[in-house]
């Protein structure tokens, strides 16, 4: 029988594993290491999803294009869709490929009109499930229990990183600030590998 090593020793610059063996985590990389090598721009595409938005009553959409453009990335393009399940499945499926990142809003909740979660769920091929939870609960942190009923949801399909929000304007600006912009880049990048 073979000895094995102090349990100390099974962490050592790494994490250990469900049988507590030791594996390194990117052993000598630091955070700005790994971010070194970011892209400094990535194309986007804006959809709102909604009945009532206009070009004119957009905030939501405007507040998207407001936090890509000053974090210096490119609006790729934008535009505006009734809240109808094949409609917006036919322009992501149409944008992906052509733009690093589709965010939608609209249409996330749990009314009988929303539809977006049902119609973009179904398109992606790998889920960021830890997008959602992280945004309800900063949304928690600010509306309370209410942010259980927002079925904000973000994935992929292929290369394109998808990110469906809500219509509501704060909740747009915060999964701006604290989520998408800060991480973009880095999904981006993720996805060319």
């Amino acid at each position: 029988m073979v000895p094995l090593p102090a349990p100390s020793s099974l962490v050592r610059g790494g994490v250990a594993d469900s049988r507590g063996h030791g594996r390194p985590y990117n052993p000598g990389v630091s955070v700005t290491d790994h971010r070194k090598d970011l892209p400094a721009t990535v194309a986007c595409f804006v959809l709102t999803i909604s009945d009532t938005r206009t070009g004119a009553n957009d905030t939501s959409g405007d507040a998207i294009a407001e936090a890509l453009e000053a974090a210096g990335h490119e609006l790729a393009g934008r535009a505006i869709v009734r809240d109808d399940p094949d409609t917006v499945r036919q322009i992501v499926l149409e944008q992906a490929g052509r733009v690093d990142v589709i965010i939608t809003t609209g249409g996330t909740g749990i009314t009988s009109r929303d539809s977006t979660y049902e119609a973009i769920a179904g398109l992606l091929q790998k889920r960021l499930d830890g997008f959602g939870e992280l945004f309800r609960m900063l949304s928690y942190e600010e509306i309370g229990a209410a942010a259980m009923m927002s079925r904000a949801c973000a994935g992929t399909i292929e290369r394109t990183a998808v990110f469906s929000l809500p219509g509501s304007r704060n909740a747009v600006t915060l999964a701006m600030t604290k989520l998408i912009v800060p991480e973009i880049a880095h999904v981006v990048r993720e996805l060319r590998r």
